[in-house]
């Protein structure tokens, strides 16, 4: 799987469950969606993802 579509299916997973322990568990876990909301924003201002570096760390190609 290429580098774009594996951090796009992490951050909607992380998204999904962060909303889901929010709902059943503690309203805390709705920190977690912000954060991952405003790290999706700011890689798409800075060009930066630190998913992306861990992913490439972690072998996997990326699309470049």
């Amino acid at each position: 799987m290429q580098m774009h579509y594996l951090i796009r299916a992490i951050a909607g997973t992380f998204v999904l469950v962060s909303l889901a322990l929010g709902h059943w568990v503690s309203p805390w876990w709705f920190l977690f969606t912000a954060f991952v909301g405003a790290n999706l924003l700011q890689s798409s201002v800075t060009h930066w993802c630190l998913m992306e570096k861990i992913l490439e760390r972690a072998g996997v190609p990326s699309a470049r």
